[in-house]
């Protein structure tokens, strides 16, 4: 009975995992270099004073219209040498403009209301999002804006992680992992997750649904924004595996701090529509069995545990090869037995405490 169920469990995980590479394989058209409109890149940060100079030298070489390029560095209230060292850096660079996190619009709190202290006063069509810890290549801006075309109103793109041990390995191989998973998902037009690192929408739409202070409060604001549009049922959301849009971001330096961002992902995902609770319950059962098979040891526990794998390693290798970051998938059997633990044991962790502690804050 048990390796019946498992290879039932096997064939939908299976099919699930088609299905997101089929929808990350997706192709869009794109407008012509001189068509590109304005944007206006916000990075909000908090005590990032080992990060943000990597992040402002990155954006400094942005290759885009310099008339067309507005960059807002939000600072939220940092308590080290953030602020001296954004300061600093701009010094003659008029594309940027810092400003402090100086009140609490309405409800937001947090990074959420940084955000929204930046888009108060953004000039451009196009709003393009990433953070601190982030170096963007100088191509992003230009590619992700040539993704514009008529009733685009959201652009994703992928943030793979530097990588140079097994534990930086494994995050980067679970980045990809789960950006397929969102990639390929609203390529298919059911939005279930993003990530605001690589984030871009229409400034007019962002309006539309009447800003951040109009959503209830998540600390996973990239989320409830792209639900917000996408229940407007009126503009295409897109997420094209693109090298040339890709956003590389740091890897957690620890367990507690990984644990940390696991579960703030988790506790914003509890609103997520029934198909992202139908996703994450297949990858939570998988696991499990796979876990249970060792006390149902036979040779067909063996052969579905070993296609599990396969069906990750091929999905895994498909998006690094697109994003010439190949290389990680020397982590990759590291990356399995990390994900094998957290999927199984993260769900019981947010069950029973929902708190959140991140930069400083508890929500």
């Amino acid at each position: 009975m048990f390796e019946i169920i498992f290879t039932i469990v096997i064939v939908v995980y299976a099919i699930q995992s088609i299905i997101f590479v089929l929808g990350v394989q997706k192709e869009y058209p794109k407008i012509k270099e001189d068509e590109l409109t304005s944007i206006t890149v916000i990075v909000a940060c908090r005590n990032e004073e080992k990060n943000i100079l990597r992040c402002l030298t990155a954006l400094d070489e942005l290759e885009y219209p310099k008339d067309k390029l507005e960059i807002i560095i939000v600072d939220d209230n940092s308590t080290d040498q953030t602020g001296a060292i954004i300061d600093e850096f701009i010094v003659g660079k008029p594309k940027f403009n810092k400003i402090v996190t100086c009140k609490e619009i309405e409800n937001l709190r947090g990074k959420t209301n940084a955000l929204a202290n930046g888009l108060e006063i953004a000039k451009g069509e196009i709003i393009l999002t990433t953070d601190a810890d982030c170096a963007v290549s100088k191509t992003w801006a230009k590619t992700i804006a040539s993704y514009y075309t008529e009733n685009v109103a959201v652009v994703n793109g992928f943030t793979p992680q530097e990588n140079q041990d097994h534990f930086s390995g494994m995050q980067n191989l679970d980045f990809l992992y789960l950006l397929t998973v969102s990639a390929g998902t609203i390529n298919f037009n059911t939005p279930l997750s993003c990530m605001g690192n690589n984030m871009s929408y229409r400034k007019s739409v962002y309006d539309e649904v009447g800003g951040y202070q109009n959503l209830p409060f998540s600390v996973t604001e990239d989320f409830n924004l792209l639900m917000a549009i996408h229940s407007l049922k009126k503009y295409k959301i897109i997420y094209p595996l693109d090298k040339e849009s890709s956003v590389v971001s740091k890897p957690c330096t620890k367990i507690s701090e990984l644990y940390h961002q696991k579960k703030r992902w988790a506790v914003g995902g509890l609103k997520a529509p029934l198909m992202g609770f139908l996703v994450v319950a297949t990858g939570f059962i998988t696991h499990l069995m796979i876990i249970l098979s060792f006390f149902f040891l036979s040779s067909t526990t063996i052969v579905l545990t070993f296609f599990k794998i396969l069906i990750d390693y091929l999905l895994l290798l498909h998006v690094s090869q697109k994003l010439e970051n190949q290389k990680s998938m020397k982590y990759f059997l590291t990356f399995e037995f990390y994900y094998l633990i957290y999927v199984a044991l993260l769900p019981f962790a947010v069950l029973f405490n929902q708190n959140v502690h991140w930069k400083g804050r508890k929500y």
